[in-house]
């Protein structure tokens, strides 16, 4: 929930200084319906009471269809960054078995459970790339008590540059569209 949290600050976050994020929320997005679907199946793999094996392979699913998406809209600004995170943790939770292996510290300063049926991110007894798991923590008893990884870290940034990019002072007048064509003079 905190990266969430901190990637709708991230939105918003042009807004607060007065700007409008038109870049983003006025952009010609490919085919969005696959990020809202990576979520939704997120979703399922964190909420829905399913065998083990099904929950990790729906889990790396996700990140498959978030990158695609990705993908999709290379050329908005941050996006490369969005995908650098969503790549690092979705190498680090298919080659760990569908999930993101977690420090014993962070998970304790964060004040986890550590006996969840299925997490997306959990201490594993002999994580592949450990590093780039949950290695932070956003400590209890602060709001939104979590662990997160260099891979969120990335995801947040991007998504603040997606806002920022092609941002413009609220009241300004839009841009007027490039011609592609240089014009001749009139003789």
């Amino acid at each position: 929930m905190l990266v969430v949290a901190l990637c709708a600050l991230g939105v918003i976050s042009p807004i607060l200084a007065w700007r409008w994020p038109a870049g983003l929320l006025l952009g010609k997005w490919r085919l969005p319906i696959l990020i809202w679907a990576a979520l939704a199946l997120q979703v399922v793999a964190l909420e829905v009471a399913m065998p083990h094996a099904l929950a990790a392979t729906l889990h790396v699913l996700t990140y498959a269809v978030a990158f695609a998406f990705l993908w999709m809209n290379r050329r908005v600004g941050g996006v490369w960054i969005v995908a650098a995170g969503a790549i690092s943790n979705g190498v680090v939770i298919a080659l760990n078995g569908g999930t993101l292996p977690a420090s014993a510290w962070a998970v304790k300063a964060a004040g986890l459970d550590g006996d969840l049926a299925f997490a997306n991110s959990a201490v594993l007894d002999h994580p592949v790339l450990p590093w780039l798991g949950d290695v932070f923590a956003w400590p209890a008893p602060l709001p939104l008590a979590n662990t997160f990884s260099v891979g969120d870290v990335l995801i947040v940034v991007g998504v603040f540059v997606a806002a920022w990019a092609g941002s413009r002072r609220l009241g300004a007048p839009r841009p007027l569209p490039q011609s592609t064509s240089a014009s001749a003079p009139d003789n």
